[in-house]
């Protein structure tokens, strides 16, 4: 037996019962792709937000570390800083002490200076009173 076409009233009602079918299959594969576009965009977001939350604890975490190098090396260079000012202060006062030392060099010097040249005078005063020629001396004016 062939197949032939069905009345014709029967025949639109057989094809608005398929346009209905295929419009229902139509709406039930939209709304299923509607949701796994939503999951989709659900799971994206979820994934950046875990990844901001990561990324956001891997800065915090370097700004920790970098604050606590930081701070180190102030504490650092603050030593250093009070190494080099007593070191410095420990070098002024041995020059304080040198400077010292070569003054009362210098004053004990001029003193001598003083005292030899006081005994010369006595010395020429006494030989000009007396007349005698000094024993030691300059033999250049010895004849």
């Amino acid at each position: 037996m062939y197949f032939s076409d069905p009345p014709a009233g029967e025949k639109k009602g057989v094809l608005k019962s398929i346009d209905r079918d295929i419009a229902l299959a139509q709406v039930e594969t939209e709304k299923k792709l509607s949701i796994i576009k939503a999951w989709e965009e659900s799971e994206k977001a979820k994934a950046e937000n875990k990844s901001q939350k990561k990324l956001s604890a891997i800065s915090s975490w370097e700004n920790s570390k970098k604050a606590d190098y930081e701070a180190e090396l102030k504490k650092m260079e603050q030593k250093l800083e009070n190494k080099k000012a007593e070191y410095a202060e420990t070098m002024k006062n041995k020059i304080a002490m040198i400077h010292k030392a070569a003054e009362e060099k210098r004053a004990t010097t001029e003193a001598m200076r003083s005292e030899e040249l006081l005994k010369a005078e006595e010395s020429a005063a006494k030989y000009r009173a007396t007349g005698q020629m000094p024993k030691q001396g300059c033999s250049c004016f010895s004849s």
